[in-house]
């Protein structure tokens, strides 16, 4: 029976987790990221789900072949997991196999539904790879701004919308002071509104997964290549490691990584279908 690990209990999964996994999937094993677990066996856990805490996907972990965690997943899927999927607005199912392995388990469990897949590529950059003369100016008028907590309080109102970068933080953090302890963020201001950010979504040891958005009307300025530079030299001066995750298809992301010196370490695959 598919059941859920309180968070004290999250320990149990740790051996679950592939070493060569997503940062996501440990970040929340490890209590640093929030998360839900769901596994097969509360006392001796051998496969599991973890549904991200920012809603934006869940992981499967361990023995790929548990026929009896298998076999009730999609009836989980629709009894528990869809109703409180459907109150966050969540419409559809989006699911990555935390190795390999899972890939083929993904598809045969799902075939009866409308599954799609997408593919995904994840970045490292070590020291020796930065590409600091590559750092452009950008427009008179933004301003880069650290991500700390007299910014994040705001008490003179000097910023309109503090409160879309505390909504964005609160995503991916159980709170704004374990972001504060653990995580590092920059962003840019224009106009007294913050209009980029670049932040730690998921931490794991000295891993940072950098999370960066740019609003619509300021694309095409370099400002999110600006905060990841930012980002990557504020990360390799404290000995971390930045870690870029995107899609394939997503070319201008891969193109900012890739020209700051982010080297493709390794691909996978996600699935996704509706929740009907």
């Amino acid at each position: 029976m598919i059941s859920e690990l309180h968070k004290f209990e999250f320990y149990k999964c740790k051996g679950l987790l592939h070493e060569q996994g997503q940062i996501e999937a440990k970040a929340v094993i490890e209590g640093i990221n929030p998360g839900r677990v769901f596994v097969d066996d509360i006392g001796s856990p051998t496969a599991g789900l973890i549904w991200l805490g920012n809603n934006d996907g869940f992981f499967f972990i361990g023995n790929e072949n548990n026929d009896e965690f298998n076999n009730e997943l999609n009836y989980f899927i629709d009894k528990v997991i869809m109703p409180e999927a459907k109150k966050v607005s969540l419409d559809y199912f989006e699911g990555i196999g935390d190795h390999q392995k899972w890939d083929l388990t993904i598809k045969k469990l799902f075939e009866h539904r409308k599954l799609e897949s997408w593919k995904q590529r994840v970045y490292l950059l070590q020291k020796e790879d930065y590409r600091s003369n590559y750092e452009s100016d950008i427009e008179q008028g933004y301003e880069v701004v650290k991500i700390c907590n007299n910014f994040l309080e705001n008490r003179e109102n000097s910023i309109k919308n503090i409160e879309f970068l505390h909504s964005k933080i609160m995503e991916f953090w159980s709170s704004i002071e374990n972001f504060l302890n653990d995580g590092i963020g920059y962003c840019i201001v224009y106009e007294s509104e913050i209009v980029s950010i670049c932040f730690s979504g998921f931490v794991v040891g000295n891993v940072h997964c950098i999370g960066i958005e740019t609003f619509e009307e300021h694309r095409g300025k370099k400002l999110a290549k600006k905060l990841a530079h930012r980002f990557v030299k504020d990360c390799l001066e404290n000995d971390s490691v930045p870690y870029w995750d995107c899609m394939e298809s997503n070319k201008p992301s891969i193109a900012v990584a890739e020209n700051i010196g982010f080297k493709n370490v390794s691909n996978y695959k996600g699935y996704y279908f509706p929740f009907e």
